[in-house]
């Protein structure tokens, strides 16, 4: 597995996220995940991406498990500022310091670590300036809790403002074949200051594998709100889907393995380092999608491929 740098980290050139282990897109399976998370450090998959909102804590005390005896192998990112505590599905935006040094604690004891290697701010809150936010986090660098800082979902404004209180290691935003909107926002401020692109649903939600039937989703699968997995927009989608399948049939590889290797090879393009984080709590998804790097897209595919974003029916949310 190639590596890039974040300010100074060293991760892999492609991560796990592990949000879908205990939240979102069904039921939790605590053994699998925990075999899935060690077979990454296995394949030299380091960057291991949680939060302190998936699962309410339970995802960061499965990734705390699984690289318990491999920290060393591992490098964790973490999140605080999106609150669920207030009731199922209601999502209150949290950035006051003394808000953020309380999650960073949490997030250490159910970690079971002494440092976390990323932490970012999981929104900006809106009553919140971003600096004070962002104080908090560097704060928490000189206290030796935190190695480095990354924010999601943010402008170029604000990555070069919160930049300007503290260096920003990365910027974790929703990015793949059919979600473009980093290359008009953060994309130039991020090449400005030397941020890196952490690429979360890099496989649109599982859409682009061409495997998601929109009529078979679990009841509590989160992607049943989404208006792209609709039946409709699923019709209307498909042709994306097969966009793919068919540069990966000629490629003797599967649509989600190109459909990754489309996102990692963005990283000369935009000029940044672009690192896809794609989730899975199943060992095959792990080692399929870890063979994606590997894939070659030659310019024709990526030109053709380029271009399915603008078919897209429906909306992110």
């Amino acid at each position: 597995m190639r590596t890039v740098e974040l300010a100074g980290l060293t991760a892999s050139a492609e991560g796990l996220g592990c949000m879908g282990m205990s939240s979102v897109y069904g039921a939790a399976d605590w053994d699998g995940s925990v075999a899935t998370i060690r077979r990454a450090l296995d394949l030299d998959v380091t960057l291991i991406d949680t939060a302190d909102a998936y699962g309410a804590g339970h995802n960061e005390v499965l990734v705390g498990r699984a690289v318990a005896g491999r920290r060393d192998e591992a490098l964790i990112a973490t999140k605080a500022g999106m609150d669920f505590s207030t009731g199922r599905g209601k999502v209150v935006l949290r950035g006051t310091p003394d808000y953020l040094k309380r999650a960073c604690d949490a997030s250490l004891l159910r970690l079971g670590v002494d440092v976390i290697d990323l932490y970012y701010l999981h929104r900006v809150a809106p009553d919140v300036p971003l600096e004070e936010s962002v104080g908090a986090l560097a704060e928490l660098v000189e206290e030796g809790k935190v190695r480095r800082i990354g924010l999601s979902e943010v402008t170029g404004d604000q990555l070069r403002a919160a930049h300007r209180v503290h260096p920003v290691a990365a910027v974790q935003s929703e990015y793949s074949l059919w979600t473009r909107d980093p290359e008009t926002g953060v994309a130039a401020a991020a090449r400005e200051l030397g941020v890196a692109l952490v690429a979360y649903s890099p496989l649109g939600r599982g859409f682009l594998t061409g495997t998601v039937d929109v009529t078979g989703l679990a009841a509590d699968d989160g992607r049943r709100r989404l208006p792209r997995f609709s039946e409709e927009a699923a019709r209307g989608n498909a042709a994306i889907t097969e966009a793919v399948a068919e540069v990966a049939r000629a490629k003797g590889v599967t649509a989600g393995q190109v459909a990754l290797a489309w996102v990692a090879a963005q990283s000369d393009r935009l000029g940044i380092p672009v690192v896809p984080i794609p989730g899975t709590k199943r060992v095959r998804w792990l080692e399929e999608n870890a063979a994606a790097l590997d894939v070659p897209l030659t310019e024709a595919d990526l030109d053709r491929l380029d271009g399915l974003a603008a078919g897209v029916v429906g909306g992110r949310y």
